[in-house]
Formats: C-alpha cells, structure tokens, sequence
C-alpha cells in the first residue's frame, strides 16, 4: 500500500466516532431513580423529569450521525421493580461506510418486577451504509420488555432509496437464563433489488420489529383489532411466553403510524418525543 494510501487511512480511523453509556436504575420507595451513570465519546443520554412512577431516558448522539468505522456501546441494568423508557432525540442517520462498517452494540438487564420500554426513533440508512447491530438482552422470568425498531433504507421522504451496503442485526433473548429467541437479520450487496421481491418487502423501504415480553395470544388478538387500519403489512405471533410484532411499509412514516396503533393495544405510553 502507498505511503499516502496509509496516511488516508490512519487519519479515518484517527476520526472515527466512539460512545458508550452505561447505567443501572433502581427503585426506591415505588419510585425509579437513576444509579451509576458512564459516559464517554459522543454518546449522550438525558433524564426528563419523572413521569409518574417511572423514569424516561433520551439518547443523543453529538457525532451527528454514524459513519463507516464507528462504535457506539449501550448497556443498561434495571434493578427490581424499576420502570425505564427509551428514545432518542432524533432519527439515527447511518451515513456511507467506504470501509470498515459501524457496530453499534446494545446490552440489557431487566431484573424481578422490572420493566424496560426501548422506543427509539427511526434508523435511517443512507446508500452504501454499513452498519452491524447487536442486541443482548437478560430477563429475570418476572421481567417485562417492551422492544420497538424501526429500519429505514433511504430518505423516502427526500425521495432517496439505499441501493447498495450491508445491514446485519443480530438479537437474543434470554428469559430466566433461557435463550428464549435467536436471530440474525442480513441484508448485503444489492440491498435495493433484494427489497424489491415480494418475499423480502416487496419494494418496501421501511422495516420494523416490536418485541413484546410477557406476550400472549389475547395480546394478538387486541393487536389484530386494529388491522383494518393498518397502511402497511403486519404479522403478529406469541410463542415461548412473548410476543413479536412485524411491520413492512413503503414509508416510514406508515410504518411509525402502525407502530404507534400496536403499541396503543399493549397499553404502552409512548415517549412524548413520539407525540411532537
């Protein structure tokens, strides 16, 4: 490799963005409060005032997005009988990776009595991203998780469509030290044309997943009461004691609209960035 080829090269990885959070919350009194909390790099998260009994976080990311060779590291522990919800300020935008792809890695610990909600805003791929996510995610049996991502391949609304990169996503579940629910989603190379097929998304470019945790079939069937008012495709199933919810649309802005009429049957209160 060329003197100059290595110089370019250092200082990429030189500016690459990193962030990790890392935190407990706990309960007191029937009230959730904020434990230990770490920060580093670009990675932010901020605690409105408490609603109700629970506590709300909101992720910021001051890098302004993430970029080939970027690593962003989460890890959350909710200790017994605590209530944390989490969103983000903005959409998350992927941008182009001309070398090595972004990993974003996510952890949780939801413990007796505990419940998380994680609700971010939308994941928006630009063409040629790459981006590699994982989830890890700990239940105690008496745990409840309330999941949701919404995946977007292009700024529809700018009339944009990602036509090339790499999406892997990997997530697992373990309930009572049970692994419960195991899967790794790849999209790669010729992402547009894949999307196209009618068994992928049918020329969607909006993808979502809401994984519910304890989930039943009465659950399904109050979620599919409202399946006439759905603009874009979903499939909802229950097995190994949870619920998954899967959303397809040309948009995202149909896809946000059913997810938001879902998580209205589970009861769920959105986070009020949701709402604005």
């Amino acid at each position: 490799m060329r003197s100059d080829a290595l110089t370019t090269s250092s200082v990429f990885e030189a500016n690459r963005a990193r962030g990790a959070v890392r935190f407990d919350v706990h309960a007191r009194d029937g009230v959730t409060r904020r434990g230990v909390l770490h920060e580093s790099g670009s990675l932010r998260v901020r605690f409105p005032s408490p609603e109700g009994e629970g506590l709300s976080g909101v992720f910021v990311n001051t890098a302004g997005g993430v970029a080939g060779g970027d690593s962003f590291d989460i890890e959350i522990a909710a200790g017994q009988g605590a209530r944390l919800t989490l969103t983000t300020a903005a959409a998350e935008k992927v941008y182009r990776a001309p070398g090595a792809a972004a990993q974003l890695n996510i952890a949780f610990k939801v413990a007796a009595g505990a419940h998380l909600g994680w609700l971010p805003q939308e994941t928006i791929l630009f063409d040629r991203a790459r981006v590699h996510r994982r989830f890890d995610i700990e239940l105690d049996e008496a745990a409840s998780l309330l999941l949701c991502e919404i995946v977007v391949f292009g700024r529809t609304a700018m009339g944009e469509r990602m036509e090339q990169g790499e999406f892997i996503d990997r997530w697992r579940l373990r309930r009572g030290g049970k692994l419960v629910f195991a899967e790794t989603v790849r999209l790669d190379g010729n992402i547009g044309a894949k999307l196209g097929r009618s068994a992928v998304a049918k020329g969607g470019a909006a993808i979502g997943t809401a994984l519910i945790v304890p989930g039943d079939e009465p659950l399904i069937e109050r979620i599919r009461e409202a399946s006439e008012s759905f603009a874009g495709e979903v499939g909802i199933s229950a097995w190994n004691g949870f619920a998954m919810a899967r959303f397809c649309a040309q948009d995202a802005a149909r896809l946000r609209a059913d997810m938001m009429a879902v998580l209205a049957r589970t009861g769920a209160a959105l986070p009020r960035l949701w709402l604005n």
